[in-house]
């Protein structure tokens, strides 16, 4: 709103504008209304500074300086203008006079203190020397009422307006300082709630995770004469509880810790959707993965490549969930600039769990989808079945 230390004006709005033409106009009018009757100016003189002074008022919204300097020739311009022995506050006439104090007050408003005090100081030397320099001979004492009328009543302005800019000045720090705190108190809560969330996925789940992993390790020890397909299902339980034990280890580092480097741990990428197929087979999933040629030779975003995984990876647990034995294929394609992934699964041909309404699984799917700008659908199948399908553009945000 206002000017900066440059002494440059801020960016007017349309208040500004309304207010100072406003001021312009009405103070147009008054002196144009009594320059000539009541102080004897000339009509044509009268009419170019009062359009002058008025002018400059506006002008202060746009080009301070110009419009100061426009100010100060329509006051000597009335100086000269004013005949000698005329009833009137000379150098200036008394609408003149107010015109040019709320030039004064408009210039500390818009501007900084130091152009705002220079100004000021300009002003009262251009009377003086209009009186001392006067081509019509009058002397100082003529001009002896408006040489302390002005100097008293514009400083008292001055200091109104540089005083309001002040004060809203430091209204607005405070009001700067406040959401700086607010943003700060957030943060913390947010650290806060990210510890707790590391808490409690640590104390519960990673704790269970382990305790499956124990069971399925030594369960070749506990169990008498256990088969070899059994006991090739508990490696296989085993090995699956690590995996999902070190990446509950990646994600506590990270809400522990907001600012930690993602490279620090591998990232899950197309890579590896291979392991997540042979993981979905061996619960019993026929999976079927379709990856067109352009896809396997792409380099892909870190974002978009993780994105991807976990959608299949979400859609093989759901497939598990609530659809046990359906048959399901993938498939990843490039469609332009975009990588598309597409899930499809038949119906369920063991019975399943019922499918929740709002699933966790469907809102992170559709939470990653976002965070790299693609688009997510999702929904039953005319022929029975469900289908998820992402489009991923691969200039996502890393």
């Amino acid at each position: 709103m206002w000017g900066d230390e440059r002494g440059e004006p801020g960016s007017a709005g349309p208040l500004w504008w309304l207010v100072t033409c406003s001021l312009a106009g009405t103070l147009l009018i008054v002196n144009l209304a009594l320059a000539t009757p009541a102080f004897d100016v000339p009509l044509l003189a009268g009419l170019v500074a009062a359009t002058g002074q008025s002018a400059a008022l506006v002008l202060i919204l746009v080009r301070p300086t110009a419009a100061t300097a426009l100010q100060f020739l329509s006051v000597a311009a009335f100086a000269v203008a004013i005949p000698p022995g005329s009833w009137s506050t000379w150098p200036l006439t008394v609408p003149g006079m107010i015109t040019l104090i709320v030039h004064i007050g408009l210039i500390a408003l818009r501007t900084n203190w130091r152009v705002a005090v220079t100004t000021w100081w300009a002003s009262v030397v251009l009377l003086i020397l209009a009186v001392l320099l006067d081509p019509r001979g009058r002397s100082i004492t003529d001009a002896v009422t408006i040489l302390i009328l002005y100097p008293s009543d514009s400083i008292f302005v001055l200091g109104a307006a540089l005083g309001a800019r002040h004060w809203t000045g430091t209204r607005r720090q405070l009001a700067q300082a406040r959401r700086d705190v607010e943003a700060e108190q957030g943060q913390r809560a947010v650290a806060e709630e990210r510890t707790r969330i590391a808490r409690e996925l640590h104390d519960v789940v990673a704790h269970s995770m382990s305790v499956i992993h124990m069971q399925a390790t030594s369960a070749s020890y506990r169990i008498k004469n256990l088969d070899p397909e059994a006991k090739a299902e508990f490696v296989r339980i085993a090995a699956g509880a690590r995996s999902t034990i070190r990446e509950m280890r990646q994600l506590l580092a990270v809400l522990r810790d907001e600012g930690a480097d993602a490279e620090l741990a591998p990232v899950p990428d197309l890579s590896r959707l291979t392991e997540l197929v042979e993981s979905a087979q061996r619960a019993g999933v026929p999976v079927e993965l379709d990856e067109a040629e352009a896809v396997r030779g792409a380099e892909f975003p870190e974002s978009v490549a993780l994105a991807a995984y976990r959608i299949v990876q979400e859609s093989l647990s759901n497939v598990i969930r609530h659809a046990p034995g359906a048959r399901t294929k993938i498939c990843l394609d490039l469609d332009g600039l975009d990588l598309v992934v597409s899930v499809l699964n038949e119906g369920a041909v063991h019975p399943a769990q019922p499918m929740e309404a709002a699933g966790h699984g469907l809102l992170g799917m559709r939470e990653r989808v976002r965070l790299v700008g693609g688009s997510l659908a999702t929904g039953p199948r005319d022929e029975g079945g469900y289908r998820v399908a992402a489009r991923l553009p691969i200039g996502g945000d890393e």
